[in-house]
């Protein structure tokens, strides 16, 4: 076992976490933190070797973690909730070092929503066996049966979110499951294991193989041995992940990001939607879901952009970790070359910047929330996801204008529309989207369906869709009338 890395004053295992033991490797990669480039230590890279033990022990486990009752995966899945809230300080303290993730946001809203992730969809699974369906001539009983061993690929602006809320329905479905964390912040992904460990569960049941797309991540997703791979992250390492797993017909989710449209209707409460338009730059815009194009009626485009201006100028930027940041730094020099490159070339093509603009600054990997405008819709800025702390303000003069420039993008994840309800709500049945809030922002339910079309994704998560991929549905049919065979029956 290597020695733990010290994070905030808690220690951190750099080490794999394969069939409930520390595996360490001759090989690793360095972490720094994003807040101030401080180095945080070394970590072990998985081999070919590792994803093997990694798959092989899930495959060893699944049988019997699959016979568990139902009740018997919620008990342990409980268990493991419980032992990530007794360890909240530690994830939020460590999360907000490693992915510079606001400290507020960890403690008010991701941890408790980790939790919720396994204790949520480990109660949900008690409702899925055994449905039945009436016909004249059968019974017919639907099960939802585990698939196997389930690989879990998960990015760094949520490492501890999205994980879990990929986790909790795959475990709680009855499959054994690998995960391979994001590498620039895989961190919180440990302290997972140790509270799984805590919790009990059982050897190989949930495992963890740390290292880059490109060695770890591709043994993984071109491994025959899985069931199914969940994946959120990009584009284009989507499209590689489904030639490796179509290979081998392994069924892949995808969640992949969005261009999502912020549309203000010229009824709508303009100062409602500039303080919901502000909440944007959260997390340095480090997040999927954002409304990253605002679609501003023309009537009311100046007035709008004043108000949003007074919230954004309010906006503190700087070290995560105090309760009054609202927004913290980008996760890596690369990612901000990125954000400074689509800004760059869209000024140098026509845009006009409204605020931001630049670095802060606080200098490091802090850049100014910017909104440019004057940009063509057919523009780089327009069509692809920044993932930075940069929007997009374009003005229209007819909701069916507002609605062809929402969908005139290859994304199609998320949305808002501010305006009068009845209008909102009409304008928002028509943005082609996985789901759109109308006069609010970030309202989620695990109930429900999450997921994009076009280029955001493939599938959903939440509820029913969750346990749908998670599991293969069967139908046990059960005549009603004695059977007698017919060559003409099919």
């Amino acid at each position: 076992m290597t020695d733990a890395l010290h994070i905030a004053g808690i220690a951190v295992s750099p080490d794999h976490y394969i069939d409930r033991r520390r595996v360490p490797s001759p090989t690793g990669f360095d972490l720094f933190s994003p807040i101030d480039r401080s180095t945080l230590g070394r970590v072990a890279e998985g081999t070919p070797e590792h994803v093997n033990a990694a798959i092989a022990a899930a495959q060893a486990a699944f049988p019997a973690w699959a016979a568990l009752p139902a009740e018997a995966r919620r008990d342990h899945l409980h268990r493991f909730a419980e032992e990530i809230g007794a360890r909240a300080d530690a994830f939020c303290l460590v999360e907000s070092t490693d992915a510079g993730v606001l400290l507020s946001r960890m403690r008010h809203g991701v941890v408790p929503r980790a939790m919720q992730n396994l204790t949520f969809f480990a109660d949900h699974a008690l409702s899925l066996q055994d449905r039945v369906i009436e016909t004249a001539q059968a019974t017919h009983r639907v099960r939802h049966d585990p698939a196997g061993v389930a690989a879990i690929i998960t990015p760094w602006n949520a490492p501890l979110m999205l994980t879990t809320w990929k986790l909790g329905p795959a475990l709680a479905a009855g499959n054994t499951v690998v995960v391979k964390p994001p590498e620039w912040a895989p961190l919180t992904c440990s302290l997972l294991a140790d509270a799984a460990h805590a919790a009990g569960l059982p050897a190989g049941v949930f495992n963890i193989v740390q290292g880059t797309g490109a060695n770890t991540g591709a043994a993984l997703v071109s491994d025959p041995r899985l069931a199914r791979i969940s994946f959120t992250g990009s584009v284009p390492t989507a499209k590689w992940i489904a030639q490796a797993a179509g290979a081998n017909l392994v069924p892949c989710s995808f969640e992949l990001g969005g261009k999502s449209p912020f549309i203000v209707l010229e009824d709508a409460d303009l100062d409602g939607a500039a303080a919901t338009g502000a909440l944007m730059y959260r997390n340095a815009t480090q997040v999927c879901l954002a409304g990253t194009r605002f679609l501003v009626h023309e009537a009311i485009a100046d007035a709008f952009v004043e108000r949003m201006r007074g919230y954004v100028e309010n906006l503190r930027v700087g070290d995560p970790r105090e309760e009054t940041t609202e927004v913290g730094p980008i996760i890596h020099p690369r990612q901000l070359e990125r954000v400074k490159g689509f800004v760059e070339r869209a000024v140098a093509g026509g845009a006009e910047v409204l605020w931001g603009g630049e670095t802060h600054p606080a200098g490091g990997l802090y850049y100014r929330p910017t909104m440019l405008t004057n940009v063509r819709q057919d523009s780089e800025i327009v069509q692809n996801e920044v993932f930075g702390p940069v929007l997009t303000l374009q003005t229209f003069a007819s909701d069916d204008e507002a609605v062809a420039l929402s969908n005139d993008v290859d994304y199609g994840l998320g949305g808002v529309c501010y305006g009068a309800t009845e209008r909102a709500a009409a304008v928002a049945d028509r943005v082609r989207t996985g789901f759109i809030w109308v006069n609010s922002f970030g309202i989620r339910d695990l109930a429900a369906p999450f997921g994009g079309c076009k280029r955001s994704g493939i599938g959903r998560e939440g509820g029913d869709w969750s346990f749908e991929f998670f599991c293969d549905v069967k139908d046990v049919v059960l005549p009603k009338k004695p059977f007698r065979a017919s060559f003409s029956q099919r």
